[in-house]
């Protein structure tokens, strides 16, 4: 069973809606509400819904969340916030669900965008000091599960830093951290004043984890600035600055864009051909795998021999004018392809497609360090139901991004690892002659790329 812990404090519009939702789901046995010393009827609301209401031990949330926590009967505890709305029924079975299959933290993610202090604070902190974060949507969300044995283990910060510091506490000890998604959520906004102490608390809590993890230093800044700089393709990024229309076109770029392959040509350039071609076209484990051991190539390559093998490569004959033709026609145009950011961003500017998408090398002082970061663009979202890395959920994102499925996409691509995506649109198209099944999955072969213009 699950015990519903909900920190409040002058929440009297919401709450008994919060507590009435909590009570319907048949997994729930408790929902405790800790009062922060409420001014207005949020108690007595919340009592009359079926809570059972406790007053906090000492003013803050985190020290609420501490207080349900001691209180709490179940292995299994779920925190909400007491102004939502518009909660979806499933949300308590899905958490519930996340942690039977084995997690230990549980975070969940909404159909909105991160509020000011999460886009201007949060997020950038923590991109520059623990990255491997910094794909959570709502890290500073309130909506939160996890084993009662494993949460009475973290340190609650008593304030606004609570929710940042369990997510980065969970992670510095170990937990398996799942993040789900439980729709769309309505949020009361903040006050200014409240947003200004928010935003200082949060920063706080970061960065006196990073300290403690030995990650506050200038080098790593350096670091997160370059990796920041590359970032511009993932999914907040892309869906802040790139108008989605209804007409979507996406492109590979090896072979397909390009003539050749941007990291053999980067491995012939820098005299590491042969260490390339014992993993490239390598069935190993997975596409992340995969990636990752290529990645470890170029380590200690400059980061202007990237670009420069980016710029000077070849284009298939056509393929500027196709896109920008299509571009008229009115479609979105994106470059989608499983090498890295920094080359397809040279490319989407050669060919003016709207965007680029690729996996994000890291650079210190200019020079690569082999290590690679998935793009969460390719990371499974509801699209392909083989691969976890795969270029058919960049769809689902872009689907996600613009609330609806579009009423055209066209795919082209050359090899394999385009077979997913191609199958999941109706208008395919294979180019090349690399990948006799990606051919034989195709709407038409293209000889060119402006040949395509009269297909679609």
């Amino acid at each position: 069973m699950l015990s519903v812990v909900i920190p409040i404090l002058n929440e009297a519009d919401t709450i008994a809606d919060v507590v009435r939702f909590a009570r319907r789901n048949p997994l729930v046995d408790e929902v405790l509400v800790i009062d922060d010393g409420s001014t207005d009827e949020s108690a007595s609301l919340a009592l009359a819904a079926g809570a059972q209401v406790f007053t906090s031990s000492m003013l803050g949330k985190g020290v609420s969340m501490h207080d349900g926590l001691m209180l709490a009967r179940n292995d299994y505890v779920a925190f909400l916030d007491g102004d939502l709305r518009g909660l979806d029924e499933t949300l308590l079975d899905q958490l519930y669900a996340a942690l039977q299959d084995g997690a230990d933290f549980v975070k969940a993610r909404f159909g909105r965008s991160g509020g000011r202090v999460t886009e201007l604070t949060a997020k950038p902190l923590l991109k520059a000091f623990f990255p491997e974060l910094s794909s959570f949507q709502q890290p500073l969300g309130g909506i939160v599960a996890g084993r009662r044995d494993f949460l009475l283990g973290l340190y609650i910060e008593d304030g606004y830093g609570a929710d940042i510091g369990l997510l980065i506490d969970a992670h510095l000890a170990g937990a398996r951290i799942v993040e789900v998604d439980v729709g769309q959520i309505e949020h009361d906004p903040q006050p200014l004043a409240n947003l200004a102490r928010m935003a200082t608390e949060v920063s706080r809590v970061i960065f006196d984890r990073a300290e403690q993890a030995g990650r506050y230093d200038i080098a790593t800044l350096r670091a997160a600035a370059e990796e920041e700089r590359q970032l511009s393709a993932e999914i907040e990024q892309l869906a802040a600055r790139v108008r989605l229309s209804s007409k979507l076109a996406l492109f590979d770029m090896d072979g397909t864009l390009l003539e050749g392959r941007f990291a053999l040509e980067l491995a012939r350039a820098t005299g590491r051909e042969a260490a390339l071609l014992r993993h490239l076209d390598q069935p190993e484990a997975d596409a992340a795998t995969r990636s990752s051991a290529i990645a470890a190539v170029f380590k200690d390559v400059p980061q202007s021999e990237f670009i420069r093998v980016a710029k000077t490569m070849p284009l298939r004959s056509g393929a500027a004018q196709t896109l920008i033709e299509l571009k008229k026609r009115g479609y979105t145009v994106g470059v989608v392809s499983d090498s890295y950011f920094i080359a397809a961003e040279v490319v989407r500017r050669r060919v003016f497609a709207h965007f680029g998408l690729g996996h994000i090398m890291q650079f210190e002082q200019r020079q690569a360090t082999g290590q690679l970061r998935i793009n969460p663009f390719f990371q499974a979202s509801h699209g392909c139901q083989l691969h976890p890395v795969c270029k058919r959920n960049v769809l689902s994102h872009l689907e996600n991004i613009a609330g609806q499925r579009f009423e055209q996409v066209l795919v082209v691509g050359d090899g394999d690892n385009d077979l997913c995506l191609l199958r999941a649109v109706h208008n395919g198209f294979a180019i090349g002659e690399r990948s006799p099944a990606l051919r034989a999955a195709a709407k038409a072969h293209l000889s060119d790329l402006p040949a395509l213009l009269d297909l679609c």
